[in-house]
Formats: C-alpha cells, structure tokens, sequence
C-alpha cells in the first residue's frame, strides 16, 4: 500500500489521533466513508450511462466531443460532495495568483 510498512502506518495512525482527538475520529471515519461510498455511486452511475456505440459515432459528427469519464467523475463530485468545489475554486484563485507573480 504506497510502500508504506506496519511502523509508518502506525506512526500516522497515531498523530492523527493526536491531531484530531479520539472525539472526533469516528465523525471523520463516518465523513470519509460516506465521501468514498459517494464516489463509488458516481463512478457505477456514469459508467452505465456510457453507450458501447455512442463513441463510434461521436467521431463522425462534427460537433463537439464528449467529456472523458474521468472529466465526468470530477464534475459529478464537484457537486455532490460537499466542500469539494470550495476547495477548487481556491485551488483556481491560488494558480491564477501564481501566475500573476510569476
């Protein structure tokens, strides 16, 4: 798992109990949870509304072509998951200001 052993994971385990508290951690664990399940959900739901000839034909058609599936993950998270599109726009605003100083 990421070539992280028993001590590393053990060691993280531990400063984030430190950091956020035992309190909190089953919310967190519950938070997360849901957020992976969510996730999940998006990702079965696009994957049936894909059609096995749709993508023959959108070749042909000069009009514009379709998302990619991992273009069409990202957006349904944007707005399913709470927290997620803040956390974009300000990664947006970060970069724009990154290349302003730049």
């Amino acid at each position: 798992m990421f070539g992280l052993g028993a001590p590393e994971l053990l060691i993280i385990a531990l400063l984030i109990l430190l950091i956020f508290g035992a309190k909190r951690l089953p919310a967190i664990g519950t938070g997360l949870g849901k957020t992976v399940k969510e996730i999940r959900g998006i990702k079965k739901e696009l994957k049936q509304d894909k059609e096995p000839g749709k993508e023959a034909e959108s070749d042909e058609d000069s009009g514009p072509k379709e998302k990619s599936l991992e273009s069409k993950l990202a957006d349904k998270v944007i707005e399913r998951v709470p927290g997620i599109g803040q956390a974009k726009k300000i990664k947006d605003k970060a970069e724009k200001i990154k290349k302003i100083v730049s």
